[in-house]
Order: C-alpha cells, then structure tokens, then sequence
C-alpha cells in the first residue's frame, strides 16, 4: 500500500514508519525538517512541509494522490514560537479530512490522547479532539488510536524528562509522586498501526495500554535502576514549587523550545495518565520494555545532560549580555584599550560596536531558531577576539584570571551547547 505518514521524523512517528517499511509498504514520511531522517532511513520518501500552513484543502491535494492510508503522528504540547496548536493539530487535520473525501478516501489512522478529564479544556487536548470528532463525523474509514505514555528505546518529550530526573544526584524530586500512569511501548504503537493497515483492528477508537498501572514514582525508580544507578530516596515535593519551574518552561516555549516540564505537561500529569477501559490490545509492560532495550553510557549521559541543556543555554546568554552590558557602563575606560592602535572615535565606536554584538548574540541564542546561528557565532567572535588580542596585546595570557584565559571556558561552553542542541 501507499502510505502518508504525518510527524514521520518524531519519536513514535519514526517507528511507525520504519514498521510499515519492514511490512513492504510504499511510505511517505512528512516532517518540518526531515534532512537527517532521509540519511537515517533512505527507504522512506521524505517530503518537508509544515502542517501549520496546510490549512486549506488544496494544501493537501498534491500529496494524497494515490494515497491508501494516512497516518497522523503529528502534535505539538503547547502552543509556542514554535509550535501552532490550533493549525497544527485542528485546522490542519479538517483540511485534510476533506481533501480526502473528494480523493482516494484513504483509511486514517489518527494518534491522539485521552481527551476527556480536568486536563480537557488545554488547548492541547481540545485541539486533538476536535480533530478527532471531526473525524468520526467526515464519513470516511478511520481509526483513532490513543496511547498512553510511550516508551521506547529513544527518547523524547515525557520519556526523556522520565530519564533525566531518574538520574538525579542523591534524592528524586517529585511532583505529583502519586500519579498513576500506564504505559506501552513505542513497538506497540506500531504494532497497532500495522493491524489497522491490514485490517486486524475493526475498532474506530481504541485505546492503547499495557494492563499495569505505576505511580510516577515508581516508573522513575525503574528507569532509575535501568540507568544503572543505585537506589534514591524520593523527595515528594508539593505542586506550588513546581510553579516557578513550569512558568519558565512556558517562557522558554514562547521562545521556540519544547520543554516537558511546561504547565500543560504538569496539569495532565496532576490527574494521572489512564486509559477509559480495556481495550483487548496486548501491550508490553514499562519494565518489560525497559529491560528489552538495556542502556548503554550513552543513555546516562543524555539523561543527566537533558536537565543541564537550558542551564548551558541560559548560561551563555547570561555570560554574553553581561560581556556586553558591563563595558558599556564604563565605555571610556574600555575603549582606551584600544587608543595605541587607532584614534579615539574609532577605539570608541568599535568598543561599541563589540558590546552591541554580545548583547545580540545573548539576546538570540534564547530564540530556538536562531540558537545555532548564535551559538556559531559565538565561537566565531571568541576566536576572532582571541586572535586580535593575541596580536595587539600578548602579555594578556599571563594573567591567569584575565580576560582571554576566561574565553576558553566560554567556547567549552559553547561546544557543549552545539553538541546537545538538536531536540530528534
């Protein structure tokens, strides 16, 4: 069969489509920015679009011809810089409802969540099941498939925050400790989109759930001993101090970055993660999925860098507006280091023009977009100041607390961030 996959570069949208390869099926893998996944699974035809802007029927028609099965793993957690919720997950799904019916009235397989519940009203769910009733009203064959937390050998999202705060130093800082949570594995998730495509699942609307349910404490304490890492006294700690945390993870997705720790994340997790009922679907057990996939070091120190990424960041930016904030403030004085080499106005409009490039670059290495160009530049003007103060004024680097000897760290920052920088 011909195959469109939405959302085919994310963590379970990959599996999908690498099962649906492995059946012999023709796919077609959808992602904003599929240039890596084309080298990681060439089999796969990947077209780059981004669902926001396919709003209209006619966006849709080009690409659903000859198409018998769409499979919709595409979502987004919060709106943000980043990420449109209601054109991503609503509008965007409408519009391709009914460019399907007047097509080849392809099967849809729909990824979507639990919608009902205190969590409900989020624009996350409510755009998911808006979607999701559209869909069941269009006439055309579908069927919705609703996960609860995936798990996998990769990681993002959810999983990934499961990772890293399994790695904690000392103790295991908790909100909502309590919380029951059933999970699957991401396998399962496949599995269950290979059935629909083949027609072994007559249900329009499913949910999918191994039959046990963990407390979020426990799932930590499993990924924690899957870590390798000996056992951690849990620190339960109340909702209130989990603010201050989520308003900064909102700030920074209005800045373009998906952190999981965000408020919609934080609201769903305070009710639990449960499936409505039995399903009959047969999915493997949290630790059953872990100890199929042992971690390697490379699991721990992505879990133990996850946490510590927005710190580099923020980090750097701090650095770098205070590097050109501070010189400012006395700007005569800086500028005199100059005065051997050039005229005043000049010394003074190029001390200037320095701190005004530092304020820009902490100011854009904040914006996800524009994080690596900024990070790049970064390295860039470190060297070329390194360089320049190498020649003009050499005996800087016999002081070892002076101002070139302090870049060294900076740029081994800076590589760090680069290195940790990409989210799939």
């Amino acid at each position: 069969m011909n195959i469109l996959i939405l959302g085919a570069t994310g963590f379970i949208g990959s599996a999908v489509a690498a099962r649906l390869v492995g059946d012999g099926h023709t796919v077609i893998g959808l992602g904003r920015n599929p240039a890596r996944a084309r080298l990681k699974q060439p089999a796969i035809d990947w077209r780059r679009a981004d669902l926001s802007r396919m709003t209209k029927p006619a966006d849709w028609d080009d690409i659903l011809k000859d198409q018998h099965v769409v499979v919709n793993c595409a979502g987004a957690l919060q709106d943000g810089l980043s990420d449109d919720l209601s054109a991503t997950q609503a509008e965007a799904m409408l519009a391709l409802y009914s460019a399907a019916k007047r097509s080849s009235r392809p099967l849809i397989v729909q990824i979507s969540a639990r919608t009902a519940g205190a969590a409900g009203d989020l624009p996350f769910l409510a755009t998911k099941r808006r979607a999701d009733e559209a869909l069941a009203a269009s006439g055309l064959p579908y069927l919705i498939l609703r996960p609860a937390l995936v798990l996998g050998r990769n990681a993002h999202g959810g999983s990934a925050l499961l990772r890293a705060l399994a790695a904690f130093p000392y103790v295991l800082p908790l909100v909502h400790a309590d919380s029951p949570v059933e999970t699957l594995s991401v396998d399962d998730v496949a599995t269950a989109v290979s059935r629909a495509v083949s027609g072994g699942i007559p249900s329009d609307d499913i949910d999918l759930a191994a039959p046990e349910v963990l407390t979020l404490a426990d799932l930590v304490r499993l990924h924690r001993q899957w870590l390798g890492l000996p056992p951690a006294r849990m620190l339960a700690l109340p909702g209130w101090l989990a603010k201050p945390v989520t308003w900064l993870a909102d700030l920074s997705g209005l800045l373009g970055w998906r952190s999981p720790l965000r408020s919609t994340a934080l609201t769903v997790m305070s009710e639990g993660i449960r499936s409505t009922g039995d399903s009959g679907f047969v999915a493997t057990s949290a630790a059953a999925t872990l100890s199929a996939n042992p971690s390697g070091v490379q699991d721990l120190w992505f879990a133990r860098l996850y946490l510590l990424k927005p710190l580099v960041i923020s980090g750097l930016s701090a650095f770098w507006l205070l590097s050109g904030v501070i010189p400012l403030l006395t700007l005569e004085k800086t500028s005199a280091h100059f005065l051997p080499f050039m005229p005043e106005a000049a010394a003074t409009a190029l001390t200037l023009a320095t701190c005004l490039i530092d304020i820009a670059l902490a100011a854009a290495v904040l914006l996800r977009p524009l994080a690596k160009r900024a990070l790049l530049g970064m390295l860039a003007v470190s060297f070329a100041y390194l360089a320049s103060a190498s020649l003009l004024e050499p005996a800087l680097w016999l002081d070892p607390l002076g101002p070139l000897v302090k870049v060294l760290p900076s740029i081994l920052l800076t590589l760090t961030a680069l290195a940790t920088l990409d989210e799939r």
